[in-house]
């Protein structure tokens, strides 16, 4: 949530808040100080953010890395479902092979590419209907030292396991559906009133659709069940968001002001 927060108010509006500010702002969402300080703190063992002392004020700057990590997220999170390119019905497939010992690199590749939209319908195998995502299938591979014995190719499915099938094996669209489903009916209805319940509803809001890039394959349309909600559930969120993010903002920027 805090991530969400720092993404939200304190990039776009030059990479620095106080203390205060922050806690304040996980206070509108539900989060107690104690958890606001403690998330504070882990982000800056991680590097994300570094202090600047100002008298007994603290200000708190996006580092390098956390400017990166927030710019490259919000890239993913805004561009995603924007765009449903014409599929020409080939696949992308990365096979790989992982020792046992190496089990936590196997699940760091899986990370990388089911965010990068691939889904795995048997063990070593990843699929795609993105060709163009070829670069991050290998720069993942070879950035996990796991690219030696490693191919990736294009091609069409065959009689065994056809288009359908493939879907069915990678991906628990049943699930996601639901999870679209779900967040409709928690946003559709939601009117928040005054700046502070706009931050509440923008940071909630933005926290669970940033969960979708991870899980949604953003396949075909071909390849969609009927009545599939992502789309509505993107519309939904573009309007949600163009609504709530100009009074949000506003609320922060009020209480980041130094007196």
């Amino acid at each position: 949530m805090l991530l969400t927060v720092l993404g939200e108010f304190v990039l776009p509006a030059g990479g620095a808040a106080w203390t205060a500010t922050l806690v304040q702002s996980m206070a509108a969402i539900g989060i107690a100080e104690k958890n606001a300080r403690q998330a504070i703190a882990r982000l800056a063992d991680q590097g994300l953010i570094v202090s600047h002392r100002a008298g007994r004020r603290v200000r708190w700057q996006l580092s390098d890395d956390g400017r990166a990590l927030l710019t490259q997220g919000a890239a993913r999170i805004y561009g995603f479902l924007t765009e449903r390119a014409t599929w020409d019905g080939r696949w992308l497939v990365v096979t790989f092979s992982v020792p046992e010992e190496q089990r936590a690199r196997r699940h760091l590749l899986r990370q990388q590419l089911g965010f990068a939209g691939f889904g795995f319908p048997g063990a070593g195998v990843a699929v795609s209907t993105h060709l163009d995502r070829e670069a991050v299938a290998v720069a993942a591979l070879r950035n996990l030292g796991i690219d030696d014995g490693a191919m990736v190719f294009r091609g069409e499915a065959g009689a065994l396991a056809g288009d359908a099938e493939l879907v069915r094996r990678a991906w628990d669209l049943d699930d996601l559906g639901r999870s679209y489903e779900q967040f409709l009916q928690r946003f559709g209805g939601l009117r928040p009133d005054g700046e502070r319940e706009a931050l509440a509803a923008l940071t909630h809001l933005v926290h669970e659709w940033r969960r979708f890039p991870f899980v949604d394959p953003e396949l075909p349309a071909d390849l969609l069940p009927a009545g599939w909600p992502g789309q509505r559930a993107r519309q939904l969120f573009d309007g949600c968001h163009s609504e709530w993010v100009a009074p949000a903002r506003a609320w922060f920027a009020a209480a980041d002001r130094v007196d």
